[in-house]
């Protein structure tokens, strides 16, 4: 290949992966937390808000009442512990117009029954934590998962994508020779772009799924409003024929006369042997349409989504109405558009793969936090002259306080929400906001001190930020074990979250320790040097951030 289209494509890469390496971080760390939503959840759960499971068909009581009496279209959902139930049903009801994805304009609803048998209905806003890092990774860190959010993440990805192939090119004629060359010494630079190299060549495929899938995700709506233009000539935009009843017309049915969740389930697993339920979710059950979707995962099967797939029944007759998503049970055409849902979410091969996709998301957000010191670095080589040592540009102290700010106050951030989860409940109302708000205000306060104070001064200092909010999380669980009358509590089942983050806080106080040694030792003519910002603030005192 010639050397001037090496360069092309080497340009290309820089760029592109600078325009979206500080949102793709964001992206792949909070992707790497949400790979394990129900631990962090029931981490996150008080035990008074935990209900003890009762066999499977002791629910039907509780569903029949509360199907009776809730909004013809709210989804039901009674969560499944195996063969057992969790007997309490929860639903939202959204605002009319409202966005599906826009949880503020949902209100959260539970039944249970109470002692004399009675339903009892309450409003319960839920802390909705999980929920939110999952926003985060889901539009680049932006609070709401919105249309246009989405949009920004559909163009994020588009030009990950493109740092990618350009990044592949850049490195194929010295791809044998430098493949598994880790040159560890004295050029720093040359050992984080080895480093930065091998793992974005070893999770190459990883990548490429993720950026296209994300692209998808993005413009899901429009390409199936396209699709539905030009192939089904607009038959799945248009509503359906089949009745839907009239306002104020009695029940089409009544509940009491559905069949029993143990029935439903059995139905699900005879079409899908190995099927594991998870959930029951109930439609329109009083109304001419009625179905019931039963939710779960087998374990050897592929999954359309992250809690699993589903197989839609009539709740009356027990007729299978559709396995399109039934995770075991599907067709070749729809199981091929779900392999594209799984490989981006790791719903398939258990455990191991759930593992796997956690440390790759990691390694994800360390490569676009890695790219970014490199064009830090790349910048101070290029501009000494004649053995004197340079003046930092304004663009090269302005992308390395960024890089630091956003990259570490992220880290921080998602941190001490996750820490607060175990001292919200019961004393905060919107349990949803103050997540969003211990969140931000730490992310934008990280991101401020590093304009002020320089990459230099602010990485070491906000790296041990991060370690603090880090050990936040397992200091959490310990002092509700040592003293239960704090108000935070321990769970010994959930004691790998804890562990988790123990090795987090670690890895981060290594960071921390280099970083210091860096700032301390470094080159003088690097922006990453004390002694370097210390001197240019001395001559130019007015914006620190100029270095």
């Amino acid at each position: 290949m010639r050397a001037e289209h090496v360069r092309i494509y080497k340009s290309v890469h820089t760029w592109t992966g600078i325009l979206s390496g500080m949102a793709l971080f964001i992206a792949f760390y909070a992707g790497a937390l949400t790979v394990f939503k129900e631990p962090l959840r029931r981490w996150s759960t008080p035990p008074a808000a935990l209900v003890q499971p009762v066999p499977m068909d002791e629910a039907q009581p509780l569903i029949a009442q509360a199907l009776a009496t809730t909004p013809p279209a709210a989804r039901v959902t009674l969560p499944l512990a195996g063969d057992q139930a969790i007997p309490r049903l929860e639903w939202q009801v959204r605002a009319p117009g409202a966005d599906d994805h826009d949880e503020s304009a949902a209100r959260h609803y539970t039944a249970t029954l109470g002692e004399s048998g009675s339903l009892q209905v309450r409003e319960q806003p839920p802390s909705r934590l999980v929920e939110f890092i999952d926003v985060l990774h889901r539009v680049v860190g932006l609070p709401v998962d919105s249309d246009p959010n989405r949009w920004v993440m559909g163009v994020v990805s588009a030009l990950y994508f493109v740092a990618l192939v350009s990044g592949v090119v850049v490195l194929l004629p010295s791809l044998v020779k430098d493949f598994f060359a880790l040159r560890v010494g004295r050029n720093r630079k040359r050992m984080w772009l080895d480093a930065h190299n091998v793992v974005g060549i070893v999770s190459l495929p990883f990548h490429v799924v993720m950026a296209l899938s994300a692209v998808v995700f993005a413009y899901h709506d429009q390409i199936y409003a396209l699709q539905d233009k030009m192939i089904h000539q607009g038959q799945w935009s248009q509503p359906s024929a089949r009745p839907q009843g009239k306002p104020g017309a009695a029940p089409a049915h009544d509940p009491a006369d559905m069949l029993r969740p143990s029935q439903l389930v059995q139905i699900a697993r005879q079409a899908a042997p190995g099927f594991e339920p998870s959930a029951l979710q109930y439609t329109q059950a009083t109304g001419p349409r009625p179905m019931v979707r039963v939710w779960g995962k087998n374990p050897l099967g592929v999954s359309p989504r992250a809690m699993g797939g589903f197989a839609a029944i009539d709740p009356y007759s027990g007729k299978l109405l559709s396995a399109d998503y039934l995770s075991g049970a599907q067709t070749t055409p729809n199981l091929f558009i779900s392999s594209f849902f799984a490989l981006h979410m790791a719903s398939f091969g258990g455990t191991a793969v759930l593992w796997l996709y956690f440390l790759l998301g990691l390694a994800g957000a360390w490569l676009f936090y890695s790219g970014n010191l490199l064009w830090v670095e790349t910048r101070r080589k290029a501009q000494r002259k004649g053995g004197a040592m340079p003046v930092q540009r304004r663009d090269t102290a302005l992308m390395a306080a960024a890089t630091v700010g956003v990259c570490i106050g992220c880290v921080a951030g998602i941190s001490l929400t996750l820490a607060a989860a175990k001292w919200l409940p019961g004393r905060v109302q919107d349990m949803a906001a103050w997540h969003v708000g211990i969140y931000y205000a730490v992310f934008f306060a990280c991101v401020a001190w590093a304009f002020a104070r320089g990459a230099a001064r602010a990485a070491a200092p906000l790296l041990w930020l991060a370690v603090a909010c880090t050990l936040a999380i397992p200091a959490s669980s310990l002092l509700g074990w040592l003293a239960p009358g704090a108000g935070a509590w321990a769970d010994g089942a959930q004691l790998g979250v804890d562990l988790t983050a123990l090795a987090g806080a670690l890895a981060l106080a290594w960071m921390a320790r280099a970083t210091a040694r860096r700032v301390r030792s470094g080159p003088q003519d690097s922006v990453w040097s004390a002694r370097a910002e210390a001197q240019e603030s001395d001559e130019n005192p007015a914006p620190a951030l100029t270095q």
